[in-house]
């Protein structure tokens, strides 16, 4: 699976494509359709996952919503812990509050690749300030988290991507 990360909006957003064979999986479009749709290309979207519902993530997504034929996941129709399996795609969605009640994280564990929007960043977390933020729950997640392998590749809804091992390491949440 290629991941191919486009930075969106005023807030520089990480959207990632998720390419394989002649399908796509769009995670977080927050902003700049056009630009998105450009990088796509001539791929079959199949799905859009949101890993959280605030503007700088969703801004694009009323774009996708036209094409009956692409599936939204988000947190309100995705069970934690079920493998969802989707053209050639198979990820896990884990439910990852405290940036907001709504944080879902996406892990595919054949790629050892997790979307993990706001809630962890390159050595450090998302915000628990904002409304539907909960420092406990951000604990929580963070624990949840910290079982999962050393080797698995953090995408963050902004900044850089980062590995597991390292956040473990340098990230003084963890």
């Amino acid at each position: 699976m290629e991941v191919k990360q486009i930075v969106t909006g005023a807030l520089d957003e990480n959207c990632y494509l998720l390419f394989q064979d002649d399908f796509c999986l769009v995670v977080d479009p927050g902003d700049e359709f056009l630009k998105i749709k450009e990088a796509i290309g001539d791929k079959k979207v199949l799905g859009v996952l949101i890993t959280h519902s605030h503007f700088d993530h969703i801004g694009a997504l009323r774009n996708f919503l036209t094409k009956k034929s692409i599936k939204i996941f988000k947190k309100s129709n995705v069970v934690e812990g079920k493998t969802y399996e989707i053209g050639p795609y198979h990820f896990e969605a884990i439910y990852t509050p405290g940036h907001s009640s709504d944080s879902v994280s996406y892990y595919f564990k054949e790629e050892a690749k997790m979307f993990t929007g706001d809630f962890v960043f390159k050595d450090t977390v998302g915000r628990v300030d904002l409304p539907t933020g909960n420092e406990k729950e951000m604990k929580e997640s963070i624990e949840k988290l910290k079982q999962y392998a050393d080797e698995i590749m953090l995408y963050p809804g902004h900044g850089e991507i980062t590995m597991l091992s390292d956040e473990k390491k340098n990230n003084i949440y963890f």
